[in-house]
């Protein structure tokens, strides 16, 4: 029996579902068979459908710092309630990495700076698939960036203050973006706070003199900027990074969260505003005790979003460690249940070589995006330079390493 005769007798609906349950590395793969299976993976009918399973099955994306190595290491997880979950290694970035904090939008990630045989660029990259593109790094930055996504358009850009990069354009410079409001001109980016909620990206500045917090509010499509009041979350002026940004159905939310003492013992109170109103910069705040638990009293963590589903927040213990765990704190039934994730690896979870995770919510693989793109090749096969002996290093072997 002839396999492609076998594979062109089933109908086409049927084909298509079948490789929508397959991972995108494998949808990958397979484009590069022939020009008939390259065709019907890239066609619209089948980014859409797949796209429509990958929704179904959101999951969490961690993203570990390793600045002690030098390293971004990049896993998943399924985002469900379960006693344990394990996780997904897909790929890693090697090579004089800053210690700038990565950028998420919309299944891709936005790494400042990394060094490659002693250039430096800053990095696009869909962490499941390990496909990169490098660009140049924009001189004499302070804050270096963040992602935004316009889904009308499928553009990303990085604004960089006001200077933006437009990526899969053919662009390869930053270009400024010149700003009519005064104001812009008197703040800078404070802190990693920063995410894209349906086409806007945000994020957390200070204003110089008088110190006080603003919300910068960019649309991606259109670059307008906008500048919102964020006095009220002033009391966190000395700390910033206590502070995140989630997208709470469709609107901004500024979370943080404080410990309180309930009968001498210590619980954790969960405070989120939310920008109701844009023209009138209206903010409403809610405040939740969580119940108790006692791994998250007693452990450092970080909230990586709100789930779009179930409105659930989840937050992730700040290190990897044996054992980790995510929570999922729903509000409006007032329960949390705690996921063990494995599969960090040993080294990860030693105390020594332990790494700092930034965690993102609903992370699905979408087709159409990595095909805009148009990244050129894995980032297992990034070629770094040596600090000790000044010869070039490839890193195949990167699950063993990790």
């Amino acid at each position: 029996m002839e396999r492609g005769k076998n594979m062109e007798s089933l109908p086409i609906d049927l084909i298509l579902e079948i490789f929508t349950r397959l991972p995108s590395k494998s949808v990958a793969r397979f484009r590069t068979l022939s020009k008939h299976w390259a065709s019907t993976l890239r066609s619209r009918d089948f980014k859409k459908l797949f796209l429509a399973r990958s929704s179904a099955r959101p999951r969490l994306l961690f993203a570990v710092e390793r600045y002690q190595h030098n390293e971004w290491i990049f896993f998943s997880s399924p985002q469900r309630y379960e006693k344990s979950l394990p996780l997904d290694y897909h790929t890693k970035v090697s090579g004089d990495v800053s210690s700038f904090v990565c950028s998420y939008a919309s299944g891709l990630i936005y790494i400042p700076f990394v060094r490659i045989i002693e250039k430096d660029t800053p990095l696009i990259c869909n962490p499941i698939t390990g496909m990169y593109e490098g660009y140049e790094v924009r001189k004499y930055s302070k804050s270096h960036g963040f992602l935004g996504f316009d889904p009308i358009d499928e553009q990303f850009k990085v604004l960089d203050q006001n200077s933006i990069l437009t990526i899969g354009s053919g662009e390869v410079n930053w270009r400024t973006k010149k700003v009519s409001c005064d104001r812009f001109r008197l703040f800078d980016r404070c802190s990693a706070a920063g995410i894209c909620i349906n086409g806007v990206l945000y994020y957390l500045a200070i204003t110089y003199g008088l110190r006080s917090f603003v919300i910068v509010r960019f649309d991606v499509r259109s670059e307008e900027f906008n500048i919102t009041d964020a006095a009220c979350f002033n009391d966190h002026l000395e700390h910033p990074s206590g502070l995140s940004l989630v997208n709470s159905n469709g609107k901004l939310g500024v979370v943080n969260c404080n410990f309180a003492d309930a009968g001498g013992r210590r619980t954790v109170e969960l405070c989120m505003s939310v920008l109701e109103d844009v023209e009138t910069q209206e903010w409403v705040k809610y405040v939740y005790t969580l119940p108790q638990n006692e791994v998250l009293e007693s452990c450092e963590f970080k909230v990586a979003g709100v789930a779009a589903a179930t409105g659930d927040f989840v937050l992730c213990m700040k290190y990897t460690c044996k054992p980790y765990f995510v929570f999922y704190f729903n509000p409006e039934k007032n329960t949390l249940q705690s996921v063990e994730i494995h599969g960090f690896g040993a080294k990860l979870e030693s105390v020594e070589d332990r790494g700092e995770v930034y965690a993102f919510v609903d992370h699905v693989e979408d087709l159409s995006v990595s095909d805009a793109l148009q990244l050129k090749s894995s980032i297992s096969h990034i070629k770094t330079l040596c600090a000790c002996c000044k010869k070039v290093v490839q890193r195949d072997n990167i699950e063993e390493e990790v």
